[in-house]
């Protein structure tokens, strides 16, 4: 009961402390007159120290009015209302000038000495009242047992020092920030904000602190901070430690009041550091220019098109068969970027006419190809389906591009499109297969166009439609068991917004005819990241949930690749970019096979399709699928 009263002070009576501020000025006055009295000697007058005490007492608590030394609330001083103090003082000393010209004879060394040694010791109590009263405060609070659980911050930098103060100062602080944990050596045996830096080197340091602390959160910054320290990860979630991320979001008076600790998501670790791309590069691409997205409802296609949105380009189309998912996209960035102008076009790419209709009448100068049927085993079940959808879907948008004068044509490819062992990835290499030698038969000027096509080729994208971190989330909530394909599966990840960053500059890195790779970073073990998705839910795997391994899926396979042997890469200005030279293919014999391969996919003859794909494809060996016989004949 006790703690809670303190915890609830909001701060002393304004009146007590002008009363305070008033009586320490006095006694600084007295104690300067008296001391330096009696250090040269000199007798005390009475009738000296009684006008002394008057203009003493009259001026300290006037001048600490009129400066409103006693509106702050102490434990929230800032320098400015410390300032107030020394504002007040200085008045004092000025009237004790004024006073002692008035009633003395002669001013001289003496009297100066005693004025400004009254200022300076005034200065001193009252300001060293106040520390006194925030380091009691404080200290209080920990003593009387803070039921917060205890907290360490990461780091030393003013955003971490600023999340502090924010805490410390919150009145309904979850938090009770006992010090900050930190691997620069040069902070080490410093105190912030009156808490310790916790320097850690070595891992027994860092069990030492976590463990003698009883920490129970440790709060970072910003998300570099978060991958820089793997073994604190590692360590934190073991032991059940919750790790929390407050974005600092800057505001016209500094940070945002309405700061936000949210808990560390999976995304967090798997995601790296923001990606840097020429803004200004893609800002004048974009001016003056006409934008399709096609596939804008769905996870790739909508954060395109917000990206994009951010760059106002001259009007973006969005086409996407979806009705409820392009009405939501386009309710979303109409609110959230009003000057944009954004038309919505429900549309499927399998229909030439629709698409060619809305091409001409829309004329955009740049289409992003973003429509794809992506899932892997369910492309194995229904591969005419894939065939209609990404394949013909991909020729008709690409050859309606040329046909009308687009500027540029940009596919979203995956890396389930090198060594295809999906019907999913099949058809994404045919379709890629099919954009590159039209590219290709257009720059040899065989082909009447000046369309440029460009293929953007990356690896999983995290919580995107189908991933598998929104079913382990939805597993874990359940109680478990997680479920994975096979223990030593591998994938690479990237984040949505990433993803759509580098496709943008791709995009215009691009002259025609490129492909362009992606650095993925370190491919994660599926395994491993079901396992630390537990932890991060505060629960151990295999013990409180556990895992299934329920073998590879049909199309599966153990790990992916970017890029084809004969495929040589060259770097480009962003150093997450790779050129791969495009592999050359006859574009009149390609066009023929597919134009088979579709009427084909529209018999719904699903055997005779697959193995036409498998011909137009060699490198395509399906994996944990009925159609592995067809490779063996």
């Amino acid at each position: 009961m006790f703690h809670v009263k303190i915890t609830h002070i909001g701060f002393l009576s304004r009146y007590v402390i002008w009363v305070v501020d008033s009586l320490l000025s006095v006694f600084s006055t007295f104690f300067s007159y008296l001391f330096f009295h009696y250090l040269l000697g000199i007798e005390i007058e009475a009738e000296l120290s009684l006008r002394l005490l008057v203009v003493g007492l009259a001026s300290s608590f006037l001048l600490t009015w009129l400066c409103q030394t006693y509106r702050g609330v102490i434990r929230h001083a800032t320098l400015a209302e410390l300032m107030r103090v020394v504002y007040a003082m200085l008045l004092k000393a000025c009237v004790f000038v004024a006073f002692s010209y008035l009633t003395q004879e002669y001013v001289g060394l003496f009297v100066y000495s005693q004025i400004i040694g009254d200022f300076i010791c005034s200065v001193f109590l009252l300001m060293f009242s106040r520390m006194l009263i925030v380091s009691f405060y404080y200290n209080l609070l920990r003593k009387i047992g803070n039921t917060a659980p205890s907290a360490l911050i990461y780091g030393t930098s003013e955003a971490a020092i600023s999340l502090a103060n924010y805490l410390r100062n919150s009145k309904e602080s979850a938090y009770n920030i006992i010090g900050f944990i930190t691997r620069d050596r040069q902070s080490k045996g410093f105190r912030i904000l009156g808490c310790p830096v916790y320097y850690i080197q070595e891992t027994e340091e860092m069990k030492r602190v976590l463990e003698g602390n009883a920490v129970k959160y440790i709060l970072f910054t910003n998300l570099a901070d978060l991958h820089a320290d793997e073994d604190l990860l590692t360590y934190s979630m073991e032991k059940q430690i919750t790790l929390r991320i407050a974005p600092l979001m800057e505001g016209e008076d500094g940070f945002s009041k309405q700061m936000q600790l949210r808990e560390v998501q999976i995304e967090d670790l798997l995601g790296r550091d923001e990606i840097k791309i020429n803004m200004d590069n893609i800002r004048r691409e974009l001016a003056d220019r006409t934008i399709m997205v096609t596939g804008a409802a769905g996870s790739i296609g909508s954060e395109l098109c917000r990206q994009l949105c951010k760059f106002c380009p001259k009007q973006l189309i969005l086409f996407d068969f979806s009705e409820t998912g392009t009405y939501q996209i386009d309710l979303e960035l109409k609110k959230k970027y009003p000057e944009c102008r954004i038309l919505s076009v429900i549309g499927d790419v399998r229909n030439r006419k629709r698409v060619e209709s809305q091409v001409r009448l829309y004329r955009p100068d740049i289409i992003f190809h973003a429509a794809a049927y992506k899932h892997v085993p369910l492309m194995e079940e229904y591969p005419c389906e894939a065939v209609r959808d990404n394949v013909m879907g991909t020729r008709i948008v690409a050859d309606v591009a040329v046909e009308c004068g687009v500027e540029k044509f940009i596919m979203i490819s995956t890396d389930k499109a090198v060594h295809p062992s999906s019907v999913m990835g099949a058809t994404k290499h045919i379709a890629e297969m099919y954009v590159q030698s039209l590219g290709n038969k257009i720059k040899a000027g065989e082909v009447k166009g000046t369309t440029s096509f460009i293929t953007t080729r990356f690896g999983n994208v995290l919580g995107s439609n189908g991933s598998v971190i929104p079913l382990f989330r939805q597993q874990i909530m359940e109680g478990g068991p997680v479920t994975v394909t096979h223990p030593d599966i591998i994938r690479y990840f990237m984040t949505i917004s990433e993803a759509c960053r580098l496709v943008l500059e791709a995009a215009f890195l691009g002259k025609g005819s490129d492909i362009f790779i992606f650095d993925m970073g370190k491919p994660v073990r599926i395994a491993d990241m079901a396992r630390q998705m537990i932890r991060l839910s505060g629960l151990q795997p295999d013990e409180d949930i556990q895992i299934k391994y329920t073998g590879l899926r049909p199309g599966e396979k153990l790990y992916e690749e970017l890029l084809y042997q004969k495929e040589n890469t060259t770097s480009t200005d962003n150093p997450k970019i790779f050129r791969a030279r495009s592999i050359s293919v006859d574009f009149d014999e390609i066009r023929q096979r597919i134009d088979r391969l579709i009427e084909m996919a529209c018999t719904d003859n699903k055997q005779e399709t697959v193995r036409m794909m498998k011909a137009i494809a060699p490198d395509y060996v399906s994996q944990h699928s009925i159609y592995e016989k067809l490779d063996k004949n």
